[in-house]
């Protein structure tokens, strides 16, 4: 059969130029991932082989071959694991088959030192190969399958794919090493680099020289026993992270290791990571956690949903049972009672970790929040059991505060007078910060929650109070600040306003406005702005309202209240306009002209940008001198 010449997707050619040229300072890497995607093709055709066994009869002890031929300089990765079949290899090798690889290499910048971090967490796998290899080969052949295949590239933009011979399963993996890479033909250098970066894979991995004269005979080079079956006693740091990046394909350190093991009515080890590295598609709808599932130390699963909550989706593990049967499909794992507690028994554990660093180390558990603060909270929405737990370690913004706070210490800052937590939402703290509708508050002292993750505005609809206190949003309703002691006493004081005057204004503006707002009323929550916008008490809040629109989850927005600063020199002004001249002409201009200046502050498009252009111009050339 003659070869077939095939293209790489558009994602793998780019990534194989920057893994090729400019990646890795230690290129040692290359073998640790070929030798991890070994030990995943052993676990998962052990997997198959308990409800069919015939797949490994010929062959039922596992292990992963290194061969080194110096005089051809070549360097193989075998296994004898699950093998791949022609389709296998086009989607795995020449295709990335990941959620969110488009985003993901949209956010390279061909700059070296600043991809490094982003290909870490993404994990190279097999392309590392071409760090070192002119070319590489990959013989193969799938568990259950007569006909093997053969796939060749030399990191370029094709690769090809014919049939080939190979005697029994699993895949080979040939390089045709660079002359800048001949130190990976040295036994004592390869020996070196599996003791390190591989010591905890759970089977023999074995080293062979073809340049030995006689029979090359393979010498067992690890431990090959599973590392979360060990004392942690005799587990050290280093080693630790080596399995985390083995299990989790990344590159960083871990933030946080759990390695325990449950004994009693059920027994189970966990070995479980929270990386110190944010996951490039960590909000992607299709990831998924990765703690694998284990069954007396056999393979199960990666893909157990009912094993780790959705919003514990950054830990990276095992999790091994005593317990489950070997045969349990992954379907009856969704709801298997025992899944469910073992579920329950890492939720409490991650938890009870968090919480001795939220307490005791206060910096280490900020950095974690800013990775995965915006996912764990997603947990108050969905864990009703875990809620009140969850509520007390979220850490969030806040305009009186520099860094991050918890409910709980807002509520022992809370001013006299004040009997609510008070909250804004919006895309970014910043923006949200000059909100106009903080003004009010900032001028009380009063400390306002800057809440700027999407899912803010979701678990706000089913948590309505903390600590007795009950949560209320800025935008939304009358600010009810008159029972708040300011620290300065002339701002408690009341100022005269001439209500004649703002009577007639609010009446030409409701009149003016009535088809575009549900109100107009005198405003307690600005000082410096002439107006702003906001909910009615009954409505949706503004935030949410806009982010269901803008994923088609809402057709229509609410009318809005639109919130006139009595104090504003604008609005006094306006007021004696009304009084004196009535309500058209300048005030209506004025009444429309403010209407969409609050919509630009609240990020909100407005209806007609033309006739708001034309309406400025003119009332700005009527407050300039005359030519």
């Amino acid at each position: 059969m003659t070869a077939e010449t095939l293209s790489f997707q558009a994602e793998v050619s780019k990534l194989l130029h920057i893994v090729t040229h400019s990646l890795y300072s230690e290129k040692e890497i290359f073998l640790r991932e070929l030798i991890s995607n070994a030990s995943d093709a052993c676990d998962r055709l052990r997997y198959l082989a308990i409800t069919k066994p015939e797949l490994t009869a010929d062959d039922p002890a596992f292990k992963v071959t290194v061969t080194v031929d110096a005089k051809a300089k070549t360097l193989s990765v075998a296994d004898n694991g699950i093998g791949m079949n022609r389709d296998d290899m086009v989607e795995n090798l020449g295709t990335i088959a990941r959620s969110g690889s488009g985003a993901f290499l949209e956010q390279l910048t061909g700059d070296a030192d600043k991809d490094i971090s982003l290909i870490g967490q993404f994990g190279v796998g097999f392309y590392s190969a071409f760090m070192v290899a002119d070319k590489v080969e990959v013989a193969s052949r799938k568990a259950g399958e007569d006909q093997a295949w053969r796939w060749v590239s030399d990191g370029g933009g094709d690769f090809s794919i014919e049939e080939a011979e190979r005697p029994a399963r699993g895949t080979t993996v040939q390089m045709t090493l660079r002359k800048d890479a001949a130190e990976f033909l040295e036994l004592d250098r390869l020996r070196q680099i599996v003791t390190t970066y591989s010591n905890h894979i759970a089977l023999p991995i074995e080293i062979v020289d073809l340049g030995k004269e006689g029979d090359a005979e393979p010498e067992t080079i690890n431990q090959a026993s599973a590392i979360w079956t060990r004392p942690k006693s005799e587990i050290t740091a280093e080693q630790y992270t080596e399995f985390y990046r083995h299990v989790g394909h990344g590159f960083d350190e871990p933030w946080l290791t759990l390695h325990s093991k449950a004994e009693g009515k059920i027994e189970y080890t966990m070995l479980l990571f929270v990386p110190s590295a944010k996951p490039f598609d960590l909000f992607s709808p299709e990831r998924k956690h990765g703690v694998k599932l284990y069954v007396k130390r056999v393979f199960i699963t990666d893909d157990c949903e009912g094993l780790v909550p959705s919003y514990m989706r950054f830990l990276r593990g095992v999790v091994d049972s005593e317990d489950l049967p070997l045969n349990v499909s992954r379907e009856l794992l969704q709801n298997n009672l025992l899944v469910q507690k073992i579920r329950t028994a890492v939720v409490k554990r991650v938890l009870g970790e968090l919480e001795k660093k939220a307490e005791k180390q206060l910096e280490e558990f900020a950095t974690f929040w800013e990775n995965f603060g915006a996912v764990l909270k997603e947990g108050i929405y969905e864990d009703t059991e875990m809620r009140d737990r969850l509520l007390k370690l979220a850490r969030f913004r806040s305009s009186g505060q520099d860094g991050l706070t918890s409910l709980g210490e807002y509520v022992e800052r809370m001013k006299e007078g004040q009997d609510a937590v008070y909250y804004i939402t919006g895309p970014d703290s910043d923006s949200l910060a000059r909100s106009p509708q903080l003004e009010g508050f900032k001028a009380k002292g009063v400390e306002v929650l800057l809440l700027a993750d999407p899912v803010d505005d979701f678990w706000l609809g089913v948590v309505h109070e903390f600590d007795g206190k009950p949560l209320k949003s800025v935008t939304r309703g009358g600010a009810d600040l008159d029972t708040v002691k300011s620290d300065d006493k002339e701002d408690d004081a009341e100022k005269p306003e001439d209500s004649a005057e703002l009577s007639v204004l609010i009446a030409a503006f409701k009149q003016t406005l009535e088809d575009q707002v549900k109100d107009v009323r005198l405003s307690k929550r600005l000082t410096d702005s002439p107006v702003c916008l906001v909910a009615d008490d009954g409505d949706m809040d503004m935030h949410l309202e806009r982010l269901l629109r803008a994923h088609k989850q809402l057709d229509s927005a609410a009318k809005r209240i639109l919130e006139i600063n009595p104090k504003h020199a604008l609005i006094a002004a306006l007021g004696k306009l009304a009084k004196e001249k009535g309500i058209k002409g300048d005030v209506e201009d004025a009444a429309r002209l403010l209407l969409d200046q609050a919509r630009i502050i609240e990020g909100e498009a407005l209806p007609d940008p033309g006739a708001f252009s034309r309406r400025m111009a003119d009332f700005m050339a009527k407050g300039l001198p005359a030519a």
